[in-house]
């Protein structure tokens, strides 16, 4: 079969005719004799002599080898080459389509004695003709995808693509077929496309979570005799949350020692969860109850474990284990997948407390003692208690801390643990003392310590007096249950502030006129129990009271109060009251007013008598003495048998200071009140001897007062005083 394609013209001996029509010439173009267009060869030709490409010939070529055929162009003389005289064109190598698919060349014919061109130079194509020497490639295999576990029929997976050098063009030799040849019946191919699907529904991660599928790739259409190649698929199902946390065990057992600090780790559990990544998180959380109060629990994201850590400080003598529940849950939830049942699972934890060595522990935190001032050495003012709770129950022995700033003021018994005091304690030296105290087991060797503080009280030494005057008067007009007169009292004891008085009428002795009603706040009052008093009938009553306080222990003193009976107008006011009354300013007694006026009499007489008599004093210190007397009478007058005298003598005698001594201390017994009779209680008598200038000085004489007088100055010293003033009788 020649591959040549050519088209054959007649010529004229010239080579071109002249043609004469209507008297003009005309010249007509002589067509080539030959034409051809392109060749065919078969590559990957493999016979021992060259291959034939195909033949050029031209009309002009009469076969007596005149012509002679050139080849020119890509691969001329080295892969194709051309007989010059019968212009057969052979390949001398094996061509690859797949290398160059075509080759352009230039042929011609020239003479073979002139080298002149018959024609003009030709080009033409030798096309290398394909065959199915190429198997299909994957160029991007081996392929790896992932598919969701879990997923239905026909679910996409990925696409693979395989490319064939040859010839789409020609034949089938590039047609490709795609099928699987391993990885049935989980998976399945589309022929044409190369998409690759899920053939089995709700494949199961966690029963197998790889799959290798191995793909073919064929030519021809599939057909027998093409050629094929093979590519990998390595498929992975990704996880989806369709599995709760399971734990291994029903019950845990975790120890610790009671000595744990609080936030330490008490141990770890793990709940596991047969899915992947966030799927497979676990939370962990105590259900709420007494004893898992104790504890806490965090989740570990990184192991998937339970951390037990502690909430509260352990005590293994007061409870040796724990029992709690704890519950497992996901927490992230797959909504397709919450019919499979709950996502959460629980199970016991049992926590053994171990126990360890601790020092002696106080029955408290501290210790306050109170001991009163002055107590005598030796004397127990409280004890401490400390106790070791271990199971060991080891002895505890007790001491003081010392200090260089501490005191020796207490001792402790080492065994009993009770302090007493070492020496007597001052409180103005020092209020309050603190100590401490250490108690230490002996086996083993471990102590603890307590602050003691020892308040030093007051000793409750005075009692309380009351501090108002302690006359009083009550108005004829009175009223049952009118108050009239406020008491309160003074007390020379610690504190000043906060004492408290309690007011009464002894019990052994019932006023029928008057009672002693106690306000709460420290004060009193004096209240009558009936109604109407008469100065005719009496015009004196008196009333013990009695105050109390509340030191320890408590003191009391009984002050007597004395009520006159006194006219008063209709508000109250105060007219008039008895003669002796009327003299007195407020808290003067009629004895303190006449012991004053004597008083100042007499030494007046002591100074007369001493400068014109100074020759008779030889006589008043012999035997012969005549003694006047300082009298001291009963509220019946008495006379002078009845005194109890002080000598003169020793009156004259005396250094001034002593005599202004002596004299106050009269005056201080004459403000007891009108309650402390004999109310004429100081006569002062003088020397009566001859020429005796200083007159009787006698209680027994009248006191005559001048009417003439003005005694309106008196009012200043009191109310009963301006009735005295406005009086004439007296």
């Amino acid at each position: 079969n020649s591959n040549i394609t050519w088209i054959s013209q007649k010529q004229t001996k010239e080579g071109r005719t002249r043609l004469r029509r209507h008297g003009r010439t005309r010249v007509q173009r002589i067509k080539r004799g030959w034409v051809w267009n392109q060749f065919f060869v078969l590559e990957e030709y493999m016979g021992s002599e060259p291959q034939y490409v195909g033949k050029l010939h031209t009309d002009m070529d009469h076969g007596d080898s005149a012509v002679k055929y050139t080849l020119s162009g890509e691969g001329a003389g080295s892969i194709f080459t051309i007989d010059h005289i019968t212009g057969d064109i052979h390949a001398l190598v094996g061509l690859d389509r797949e290398e160059k698919s075509y080759y352009t060349l230039k042929a011609q014919a020239v003479d073979i004695h002139t080298g002149v061109p018959l024609e003009p130079q030709s080009e033409f194509i030798i096309k290398v003709q394909d065959i199915n020497d190429n198997e299909p490639r994957f160029p991007d295999g081996p392929y790896s995808a992932s598919v969701p576990e879990m997923s239905p029929t026909g679910t996409y997976v990925t696409q693979v693509t395989a490319t064939d050098a040859d010839d789409p063009t020609y034949g089938n030799s590039a047609r490709i077929v795609y099928s699987i040849l391993h990885g049935q019946p989980y998976f399945s191919v589309d022929p044409k496309t190369g998409v690759i699907r899920t053939a089995l529904a709700n494949m199961d991660r966690e029963v197998k979570g790889e799959y290798q599928v191995l793909l073919q790739a064929k030519d021809m259409g599939g057909q027998l005799g093409g050629l094929a190649s093979t590519t990998n698929v390595n498929i992975s199902l990704s996880d989806v949350n369709d599995n709760p946390p399971r734990f291994a065990k029903s019950i845990y057992h975790l120890r610790v020692p009671e000595s744990a600090a609080v936030g330490s780790a008490v141990g770890r559990i793990r709940a596991h969860d047969l899915d992947a990544g966030s799927n497979a998180q676990v939370d962990y959380a105590i259900v709420p109850g007494d004893e898992g109060n104790m504890f806490d629990i965090i989740s570990n994201g990184q192991s998937q474990e339970g951390v037990v850590v502690l909430k509260k400080t352990l005590d293994y003598e007061t409870k040796k284990s724990y029992t709690f529940k704890v519950e497992a849950s996901n927490a992230h939830l797959d909504p397709r997948f919450l019919h499979l049942g709950p996502f959460k699972d629980s199970a016991t934890v049992k926590v053994n407390v171990l126990d360890t060595d601790e020092p002696p522990v106080f029955t408290k935190a501290s210790y306050t003692m109170d001991v009163y001032e002055d107590t005598p050495p030796g004397t127990i003012i409280g004890s401490v208690t400390a106790q070791d709770l271990d199971a060991s129950s080891s002895a505890v022995r007790y001491s003081l801390e010392w200090q260089p700033e501490s005191d020796s003021c207490f001792d402790i018994d080492t065994v009993e643990g009770t302090i007493s005091t070492h020496e007597y304690l001052d409180r103005e030296t020092a209020v309050q003392h603190n100590i401490t105290v250490v108690a230490t087991k002996t086996n083993p060797l471990l102590s603890a310590k307590v602050s003691v503080t020892v308040t030093v009280l007051d000793v409750n030494e005075f009692p309380p007096e009351l501090a108002v005057p302690s006359d009083t008067f009550v108005c004829e007009n009175s009223r049952v249950g009118q108050v009239i007169q406020t008491v309160s009292a003074v007390d020379k004891d610690l504190p000043p502030v906060g004492q408290r008085f309690f007011f009464k009428s002894p019990r052994e002795l019932r006023n029928r006129n008057f009672t002693v009603r106690d306000f709460g706040n420290n004060t009193a009052g004096i209240v009558t129990r009936r109604t109407g008093f008469q100065r005719q009938l009496q015009e004196v009553y008196v009333l013990p009271v009695v105050v109390e306080d509340s030191g320890y222990p408590a003191q009391s003193s009984t002050a007597t109060l004395t009520i006159r009976v006194c006219s008063c107008e209709a508000g109250g006011s105060l007219l008039t009251c008895s003669a002796e009354a009327i003299f007195l300013p407020v808290g003067l007694s009629t004895g303190a007013l006449m012991a004053i006026l004597l008083c100042v009499a007499l030494l007046i007489a002591l100074y007369m008598g001493q400068r014109r008599h100074k020759e008779k004093e030889t006589l008043m210190t012999s035997k012969e003495d005549i003694r006047d007397n300082v009298i001291h009478y009963d509220d019946e007058g008495g006379g002078e048998a009845d005194t109890r005298a002080f000598d003169m003598g020793t009156l004259r005698n005396t250094s001034p200071d002593i005599h202004r001594e002596f004299i106050a201390h009269r005056l201080e017994e004459s403000q007891q009140g009108y309650a402390a009779p004999p109310y004429d209680s100081l006569a002062t008598y003088a020397y009566e001897g001859e020429g005796s200038m200083a007159g009787s000085l006698s209680s027994i004489e009248s006191w005559v007062i001048d009417h003439s007088e003005d005694f309106s100055s008196l009012g200043d010293w009191g109310q009963p005083f301006k009735t005295l003033a406005k009086e004439d009788s007296y």
